[in-house]
């Protein structure tokens, strides 16, 4: 085939997914995902391998592979047939690869024959549970955490399953939304294979899946160019914070002869609350981490995983077996698996690897009876070896949006009364680390918070010197007392409490003694930096 076409195809397939994201989005009924952009899109072969995907986000986009191809096993051994116009739901973590929140949706591409799938996963604010949001602190099996759908045809033969629907509206808080946002992923899905179904016509079915299979090649040799002169094996550890506990994962990778092999022997074993992350989202975490820092620019499909072998124990942290709770596995260690690696490739890619961001994606869970909300608050990205790191964004395994303000107070019984950067918050280097951020809620009724953040007591790591970012530090104003978070926690909350979320900084790259004057003074000028701060962290004289 002419290397024109091929990258044709390869092209038109990712902006097919890019599209199939815009439609989700316009369509969509929640603030969670017309808003916050809690959704991704891909495109697979036949047999479940990842052609194509939208700049979505990183958790559910590493997991889609493996959640598609134990769909395909799952419908195999169930003896059921998937035809034409068939749509497939499922949220089981345990197949799907994230948690419960996260539906994916599964759509066949026919032309004579299947020759690939169309898929999408969003978060849906409620799919019931013991809590508002269905993420809760203190789940301590599966079950705790919401309705569990097994691959299922939502639309059989065109038609809507109005019974299998009901079935899931009468066990969420807010079915309105549920019923949008699921017909607005069955539209995401049905454009995606209209445009498939014209690019084979405008290429031939065969060109296509032939280039599809090409592009997986072109990723796999990419991949073994850019570590064929490496060999190196190299350990590293960090923690997740449970109570009183730190809860270790372990890394171990080696690369030898153009294959990389990630090993989480060593990782704590699972334990009953919701911070046990799924298979999916182990693989998630480690194929972001590893394109993250050996090349960015690097093609993103399933030939990477031809080169990457992750070992996963069973019944760990890391790989859970069912049906610990996994609601925080898919949010917090997610975060946490990229920190262990990035903190093991600084070994072999000192210049590359940042400061460690804020680490958490900080999720506040609000409802009452009748509604839910959810948002996850970003932080410092940390500081890299040619510039600081951003203020208040999100890192790493997520790449959602804020939720407007006007939207929050629209749409539900809360008050933002501030949301700002948190002055000092980011770690002092060479290259200082990015601001967190101060997020400030009200609640005008009676209601829940849970609240589910990481890095509070073990700071965001500085590297090369750099210092470590600032804790989060998180707590509820109730009749002017302060009532300490500890990041995981479900309490009950009076109308006109206040919550108060302060987002951890980004490490700091560097000494910090070699910062430039010039570049401290306008620290100070930006806020960023106090005075006494810029006094204590770089010698700066008041």
């Amino acid at each position: 085939m002419d290397a024109i076409i091929i990258e044709v195809i390869r092209n038109s397939t990712s902006y097919i997914a890019e599209e199939m994201g815009i439609v989700l989005r316009n369509t969509s009924y929640s603030p969670n995902i017309k808003d916050r952009l809690d959704f991704s899109c891909a495109i697979l072969s036949s047999n479940g391998e990842l052609i194509a995907q939208a700049e979505h986000i990183p958790v559910h986009l590493g997991s889609m592979a493996i959640g598609v191809r134990n769909i395909i096993d799952y419908l195999s051994r169930e003896s059921i047939d998937i035809e034409k116009n068939d749509v497939i739901i499922v949220n089981d973590p345990y197949i799907a690869g994230t948690h419960l929140n996260d539906i994916t949706l599964l759509k066949p591409i026919f032309y004579d024959d299947i020759v690939g799938y169309v898929a999408n996963k969003a978060h849906h604010v409620d799919v019931g549970g013991k809590v508002p949001g269905s993420i809760s602190s203190d789940a301590k099996e599966l079950y705790q955490e919401g309705l569990i759908i097994p691959p299922s045809k939502l639309v059989e033969d065109g038609e809507l399953n109005k019974e299998l629907l009901k079935l899931i509206t009468s066990n969420v808080r807010v079915p309105k939304f549920t019923v949008g946002d699921l017909k607005a992923q069955i539209s995401s899905l049905n454009i995606g294979v209209e445009r498939i179904l014209e690019l084979m016509d405008k290429y031939t079915c065969r060109d296509v899946v032939e280039s599809w299979r090409r592009s997986l090649d072109y990723a796999e040799n990419y991949l073994k160019t850019k570590i064929k002169d490496i060999q190196c094996t190299c350990e590293g550890v960090d923690y997740l914070e449970y109570k009183d506990k730190l809860i270790n994962i372990n890394a171990k990778i080696e690369i030898n002869k153009g294959k990389i092999k990630v090993d989480f022997t060593g990782t704590h074993r699972q334990i009953d609350a919701p911070l046990n992350a799924v298979y999916g989202v182990t693989v998630a975490s480690t194929s972001f981490a590893l394109k993250s820092i050996i090349d960015p620019e690097m093609p993103m499909n399933h030939g990477i995983f031809r080169v990457v072998d992750i070992v996963a124990p069973e019944e760990t942290i890391v790989n859970p077996k069912k049906p610990v709770p996994v609601a925080a596995g898919n949010v917090e260690t997610s975060q946490r698996i990229v920190d262990v690696i990035f903190k093991t490739l600084y070994n072999i890619f000192p210049d590359r690897v940042p400061a460690a961001s804020n680490g958490s994606m900080n999720n506040v869970v609000i409802g009452g009876k009748g509604w839910a909300f959810y948002e996850t608050i970003g932080g410092g990205f940390g500081g890299r070896c040619n510039k600081d790191g951003v203020d208040g964004v999100h890192a790493n395994m997520t790449n959602t949006l804020n939720t407007p303000i006007e939207v929050i107070e629209n749409e539900y019984p809360i008050l933002i009364l501030e949301y700002s950067l948190r002055k000092d918050s980011g770690g002092a280097g060479r290259y200082r680390g990015g601001l967190g951020i101060r997020r400030v809620y009200k609640v005008l009724s009676d209601c829940t918070l849970s609240l589910i953040a990481e890095r509070i007591k073990i700071p965001p790591w500085g590297v090369n010197g750099g210092c470590n970012g600032s804790p989060g530090e998180h707590y509820i104003i109730r009749e002017d007392k302060k009532i300490p978070l500890s990041g995981k926690d479900t309490v009950t909350l009076n109308s006109g409490d206040v919550v108060v979320i302060n987002t951890p900084g980004g490490g700091g790259y560097g000494s910090p003694n070699q910062r430039d004057m010039d570049l401290i003074l306008e620290d100070m000028e930006n806020g960023k930096v106090s005075v006494d701060s810029a006094s204590r962290e770089y010698g700066f004289k008041k």
